[in-house]
């Protein structure tokens, strides 16, 4: 397996295990014994067709695709990574490092060079921008599209929020966040860019592009080419047959989907599951592999997170509407939203042939405009772009995902926030994928929230930490005081 294949096994999954083991504390914990860090620094032939890089930072790290993987010393010119894989680094005899071995297999160093995109997912900032103290807030620009801009300073935040996210940012408190767009009462009032982002710049969406998919499978049925959330998936695709006959599987909905209970044995965080991500993602057909597989329980009863059900649920809008799922997408969402096609990309495959595992790259103002759009009833500037129905259906508890709430394609949480009088629990809605890409709705406190990332395949998840220890803080302390109470 090549190493880009192995550092990216769970790339889409939002709630997923570690993949790789954690950087100890400080690069010097990092460094390989008798080298230095920079010594691996380079582009590196990996799989046919493509490179790696290789650069160095707070430890070692692999950027594949603008994501970033870090590596851990085992030895002299030896890194691990938790998912078995032993790398090791060949020296000429002049001591420059050549290349990486993995599994016995050569792979050359094709330069030193890196590119400042990768060199940039370093720090958080330039140096010279990179303390808090460098810090001044500035409210967001108003780019005129169709998101108005205010000052955090008139906000139920503050200024103290701003400078509280971006310093624990900048201080390593909140690692490989890359952008925080926060919008209250009507205006962005927070956007901030970090490790080489910005406005204009895509993002990868991992997972949360589920959510994406729920949304068009709700326009699919507000304009009446699938019937609604009972309509039997079998029915309507185009295969012959399946694999494992049972008669459970003619009666699985498109609602059982959404919800992550079709009955299947498709469990992405079980590793015995025939149905996990990392074997369907290996086959040439992923809707028919989900398809095939041995029916486990009735479906619409128990929920397990299914990224194959996911390609299914695409795949039967795009026999309905007669078109890609892209340029579904374009027409129907993204076009109305305001959205270019050349502001975006979307790697539409569902075969083994899609490295980019189905995921869209959208800029975090777009992830914004979604954002808006559901948490104001599927309306955007006035125009009905969703139905309001489909709007309240999918952000509804239908399912338990991971014992928690699951709508359609939608997660249903609550953070746990400290106050004078105990812990509180605030319920949000989120769209979410693995890295810290996040689009959360907190209707009580008039908040949408966006962040995007680079902790993939990591344990913590600082996006929850700025919203439980900084932003929700802030909202419950503004709405108290208007209340004239203390916050609980």
């Amino acid at each position: 397996m090549p190493l880009r294949d192995g550092l990216r096994r769970c790339l889409r999954g939002a709630m997923l295990g570690v993949v790789l083991v954690a950087l100890a504390n400080g690069a010097e914990a990092q460094k390989s014994p008798g080298s230095l860090l920079g010594d691996y620094v380079g582009t590196y032939a990996d799989a046919p067709g493509h490179t790696l890089e290789i650069a160095d930072g707070d430890g070692l790290f692999a950027v594949v695709d603008e994501a970033k993987y870090p590596l851990r010393a085992a030895g002299a010119d030896r890194f691990t990574t938790i998912g078995g894989q032993v790398v090791t680094f060949p020296r000429d005899a002049s001591g420059k490092v050549t290349g990486y071995e993995q599994d016995g297999e050569f792979h050359p160093r094709v330069s030193a060079i890196i590119t400042a995109a990768s060199a940039a997912l370093a720090r958080p900032r330039p140096e010279g921008q990179d303390s808090p103290s460098d810090y001044r807030y500035r409210p967001p620009a108003d780019l005129h599209d169709g998101i108005d801009v205010g000052n955090i300073a008139g906000s139920d935040l503050g200024v103290a929020t701003a400078h509280a996210i971006v310093g624990g940012i900048l201080a390593g408190t909140y690692k490989d966040v890359h952008s925080v767009l926060l919008y209250q009462h009507g205006k962005l009032v927070l956007e901030e860019y970090f490790y080489g982002y910005g406005v204009q710049r895509p993002h990868q969406l991992r997972s949360a592009t589920k959510s994406v998919v729920s949304a068009l499978a709700g326009i699919a049925i507000d304009r009446g080419a699938l019937s609604g959330v009972n309509g039997r998936v079998l029915a309507q695709m185009r295969y012959p047959a399946y694999d494992h006959p049972d008669p459970r599987k003619a009666s699985m909905t498109l609602g059982d989907f959404l919800a992550m209970s079709p009955g299947l044995d498709c469990n992405d965080h079980s590793s015995h599951s025939p149905g996990r991500e990392t074997i369907i993602d290996d086959k040439p057909d992923w809707v028919k592999a989900t398809l095939d597989l041995p029916m486990i329980n009735k479906p619409g009863t128990r929920a397990y997170y299914c990224s194959g059900g996911v390609a299914v649920v695409g795949r039967l809008i795009e026999n309905a509407v007669h078109m890609s799922l892209p340029e579904f997408a374009q027409a129907h969402l993204f076009g109305p939203l305001g959205i270019a096609p050349s502001d975006w990309k979307w790697n539409y495959d569902l075969t083994n042939a899609d490295k980019e595992y189905s995921q869209i790259h959208l800029r975090p103002r777009d992830m914004l405009k979604l954002g808006i759009l559901f948490a104001d009833g599927g309306r955007w500037r006035g125009r009905q772009i969703i139905s309001a129905a489909w709007v309240r259906a999918s952000l509804a508890e239908h399912s338990h995902v991971d014992n928690v709430s699951y709508g359609y394609f939608w997660w249903r949480p609550w953070l746990n926030v400290e106050t004078p009088t105990g812990p509180q629990h605030v319920d949000v809605i989120a769209a979410q994928g693995n890295g810290g890409q996040k689009i959360y709705l907190v209707p009580q406190y008039d908040l949408v929230a966006v962040f995007t990332g680079g902790g993939y395949n990591a344990q913590s998840t600082p996006p929850n930490m700025i919203m439980a220890k900084i932003v929700l803080p802030a909202l419950m302390k503004a709405a108290s005081a208007r209340k004239g109470g203390v916050v609980h």
